[in-house]
């Protein structure tokens, strides 16, 4: 017995086996129960989303003997025939094979001949803008008044080659792309049907393999199939689609942005040693840098992201070390350097030059700063006033409680108490500056979330909003033993790290984060004050009888 491909095994029987087209189902089944059929189907969609599934499915519930009915049976002769593509009065005709005038001039013959059996004459025309425009032309009467025994369902995935004159006497059907979930549970049924053991990743890079595509994603399953068997491994998998290591993109995606050179090079050279494309790489690459913005953006961006739930929240944790400006930029170069790399007489080191380059370019908010200081001096020279560079003086020296301060130094600071961000010794700030300057971004990004509670020499206790992802992170042991790795650094004694579950209604010292969104509120609010306190400004509302909508700052030195 010859073998049948999964495409086949599992094609839609009825309506609702049409995976992500319920539009389509929906649609259809309630015409055939209201009885308005109309005479001219056009299926649109890319390939093997189900177009010509739809048309078997429509013709037998057409045709059925227990018809028309949403329903077919599948058991009568009538939709046994269709099923197997042998319908007596079911036609299918492929476009491409019959694209003259000639062909068009046989259909309306046989047109014109009632059906043998069935209620309807059914003609299913696959590819349809292939035909001539002769052919269209002569199909054109047809369409305009067609007997009441005769239905056209016509299938095509370029529906802007078909004449408007044809378009408009068709009902049109958009099939859309399948989703990446719904074909993961799709699969997941049939290898559970069929007595396989594959893992969800693994049906997840066989469904992305698919693009959207039912018939390619369980062409590809085939293929894995036959060359694993009924015990799939996600390795096995990943060297038959030519994928790359999730943790070789994950390598260089962390190399890019803890701005370790090192691993990136690391990464390069071991898809390399495996033969992988660099091209093939940096598009997943580019994919996997997409996914972290959308977890910086988004809250839930699951159905948006073709990964599983473990891979989503790796991504999570990882984005949350960065500013989405600097994913903008790595996508931006990425981008790039994948189109250079078509064209490259030296793949590898394009790859690695502009990972290099990645990894070592300035962190883009310090570029926002240098920028903001330039507009700052643009404006002032622009007003014609005098700017003045301030010569840079050396810091006052320490004085010890009660002791007299230096000659001519200012008078000694009061202390203020360990909390406080703005202490002059060991502060918080100059933790998490510290934090920074060893290249441990996540750590800081949890630390400016975090709220001081209490600061050595009693304790480093570390206040985190109760429930949050920041609270999860840090309470991690690797985590908080790298914290207090840091702080006994910074603080130069040795520190015990409490990690402690905020509660909103309890007072606390703000966190950074806090402090300046606070900043950034007070701002606006003067912005705002100055605004409407000006004469000029209170003038023009008396006159018009207006109101100020939103001020806007045109200053960029206004703070």
């Amino acid at each position: 017995m010859s073998y049948l491909v999964l495409a086949r095994k599992w094609r839609p029987q009825l309506f609702e086996d049409l995976v992500g087209q319920e539009h389509v189902s929906r649609t259809l089944g309630n015409s055939i129960r209201s009885g308005r059929v109309h005479h001219a189907f056009l299926f649109t969609g890319a390939r093997g989303v189900g177009k010509t599934s739809a048309a078997r499915i429509l013709a037998k519930a057409l045709n059925c003997e227990q018809g028309p009915t949403v329903t077919p049976c599948n058991v009568c002769p009538a939709c046994l025939e269709i099923t197997a593509g042998q319908g007596v009065d079911v036609f299918e005709i492929d476009g491409a094979s019959n694209t003259g005038v000639d062909d068009v001039r046989d259909l309306r013959e046989n047109i014109r001949y009632l059906p043998a059996k069935s209620n309807y004459k059914i003609f299913i025309i696959d590819e349809v803008h292939m035909l001539s425009i002769n052919a269209f032309n002569a199909l054109l009467k047809t369409l305009e008044e067609p007997p009441a025994h005769a239905k056209f369902i016509f299938a095509t995935t370029e529906p802007h080659k078909i004449p408007i004159t044809i378009l408009s006497r068709c009902q049109r059907f958009d099939f859309r792309k399948i989703d990446i979930n719904k074909l993961v549970h799709r699969l997941r049924e049939i290898v559970t049907a069929e007595g396989m053991e594959i893992s969800d990743r693994a049906l997840m890079l066989i469904a992305r393999r698919g693009e959207g595509s039912m018939r390619d994603a369980l062409s590809t399953l085939d293929q894995v199939i036959a060359f694993c068997g009924d015990q799939v491994g996600d390795e096995d998998v990943q060297a038959l689609l030519g994928l790359v290591d999730r943790r070789l993109l994950f390598a260089a995606a962390e190399g890019v942005l803890r701005r370790d050179a090192r691993a990136c090079l690391d990464a390069v050279c071991k898809i390399d040693e495996l033969g992988h494309s660099f091209r093939q790489f940096c598009q997943e690459l580019v994919e996997l840098f997409r996914g972290l913005v959308l977890c910086r953006v988004l809250d839930e961006p699951g159905d948006l992201l073709p990964m599983t739930t473990d891979e989503i929240t790796e991504l999570r944790a990882l984005a949350a070390t960065v500013e989405p400006e600097e994913l903008h930029r790595a996508v931006t170069a990425l981008i790039h350097v994948e189109s250079d790399l078509a064209q490259a007489t030296f793949p590898r080191l394009a790859l690695e030059m502009a990972l290099i380059r990645l990894a070592t370019l300035p962190p883009g908010r310090d570029i926002a700063m240098l920028l903001h200081k330039l507009e700052q001096l643009e404006c002032r020279l622009g007003s014609g006033g005098v700017t003045t560079l301030p010569r840079s003086s050396p810091p006052p020296l320490p004085v010890a409680p009660g002791a007299a301060p230096p000659p001519g130094g200012p008078p000694p600071k009061k202390a203020e108490a360990p909390p406080s961000a703005t202490n002059s010794a060991k502060s918080w700030v100059g933790l998490v500056e510290h934090v920074k300057s060893r290249r441990r971004p996540l750590i800081a990004s949890l630390l400016e979330h975090a709220s001081p509670m209490s600061l050595p020499p009693e304790v480093l206790e570390v206040g985190l909003a109760s429930g949050s992802f920041q609270l999860a992170q840090l309470q991690d042991e690797d985590n908080r033993n790298a914290l207090a790795e840091l702080a006994n650094e910074y603080f130069g004694m040795a520190v015990q790290v409490k990690v402690t579950a905020r509660n909103k209604d309890v007072a606390a010292p703000l966190s950074l984060n806090e402090e300046r969104h606070t900043r950034e509120t007070d701002r606006k609010k003067r912005l705002r004050d100055d605004a409407l306190e000006h004469p000029m400004v209170k003038k023009a509302l008396d006159i018009f009888a207006g109101k100020v909508e939103s001020v806007k700052a045109i200053d960029k030195g206004f703070v």
